[in-house]
């Protein structure tokens, strides 16, 4: 990725969290072609290079329908490891210090995969992760908003023996016609339950969604939320409550939610004083993983080094992480951006 080789070196060494990531989203060409042949599971691709040629995508719906063929490649246990630890993997390279991965259940249970299985599977590497990677993480399980409120709740249901595995609960895929509102029994139910509440709004469609995740869903973070900037009011409370938004820069324009990277609303976000993260969301599809989104938006807004750290730092803010975690990595972060390498201004 373009820019400069200092600038690109103090991104990905700056220590930082990613709040919104996918795990199917994660899934490389090579692995989802690895595990389609493990498992006798039909892709429309024999290559990867194939494949990779499909990630031409015109809206949020295009880009689904390739995610979902491709989740089917995943099975069993040992898949969801192999894939969690290759994403934790490749996120410490970029020094990422925590995660807190969405997974989408009802994308493999309505395929018969078992609740069980997938998050055996995703904890198992988890745990790992700690020890191989040096990252902290919590696991954030989504509700499909394209399916039925019903469904959702059954979700719900199969995930309670598991609650001491889970943070919280998110609502992601096709925002359009599927508004939050939908869902308030569901997170009503999960608030009881101890989790925390997260939810995709005001990316595919205007402000209002937004307004009722926070509303009607109680929802503790705006996943996505770019579209705020039209909404002066929803500036205002945004700012003032300091609600984070988990921005995910590069995924907005390979789906068209801005037309170019400098017409971003990131930087005027930022600028209007919202507590901002910067993500990858789907870092297989969409070209870059966390620093690489840090680094197209430093590039084409003209961020300077105080604004990229400011970034990491609201990311740690925003983390679910307990008070005291969140002070010791903000202290790491304060340390590596006042180390003597650690000195680029563009």
């Amino acid at each position: 990725m373009a820019g400069s080789a200092p600038m690109r070196s103090f991104i990905q060494g700056l220590p930082k969290a990613e709040l919104h990531v996918h795990l199917e989203g994660a899934l490389e060409p090579q692995l989802a072609l690895a595990f389609a042949a493990r498992n006798g599971v039909a892709l429309r691709f024999g290559s990867t290079e194939e494949l990779r040629e499909a990630y031409r995508f015109t809206d949020l719906q295009s880009f689904l329908d390739l995610y979902y063929e491709c989740t089917a490649t995943l099975v069993t246990e040992q898949d969801f490891y192999e894939l969690t630890l290759s994403y934790l993997q490749r996120a410490a390279r970029d020094h990422v210090r925590h995660v807190e991965l969405f997974f989408d259940p009802q994308s493999h249970s309505s395929r018969g995969v078992a609740f069980e299985t997938m998050i055996n599977g995703i904890r198992r590497a988890l745990d790992l992760g700690k020890s191989r990677c040096g990252i902290s993480s919590g696991l954030i399980m989504c509700f499909l908003r394209h399916l039925s409120a019903d469904d959702a709740m059954e979700t719900l249901q199969s995930a309670l023996r598991f609650r001491h595995w889970l943070v919280g609960v998110g609502l992601d895929s096709s925002e359009l016609g599927h508004p939050p509102e939908k869902f308030v029994k569901v997170f009503d139910r999960a608030r009881q339950e101890g989790w925390r509440l997260v939810a995709h709004a005001g990316e595919e469609v205007p402000p209002e969604y937004i307004w009722q995740a926070l509303d009607l869903l109680q929802a503790e973070r705006i996943d996505h939320g770019v579209r705020a900037i039209e909404d002066p009011v929803l500036m205002r409370r945004l700012a003032t409550e300091q609600i984070p938004l988990t921005v995910c820069p590069l995924s907005n324009i390979k789906l068209g939610v801005f037309p170019s990277m400098g017409q971003h609303s990131l930087k005027r976000l930022h600028e209007a004083g919202l507590l901002v993260t910067i993500n990858s969301d789907d870092p297989a599809y969409f070209g870059g993983y966390v620093s690489d989104n840090y680094l197209a938006a430093q590039q084409a807004l003209g961020l300077i080094r105080e604004d990229i750290q400011r970034f990491a730092a609201n990311s740690f803010k925003a983390s679910f992480l307990p008070a005291e975690d969140k002070q010791v990595l903000l202290d790491e972060l304060d340390q590596y951006v006042g180390s003597s390498t650690a000195s680029p201004t563009r």
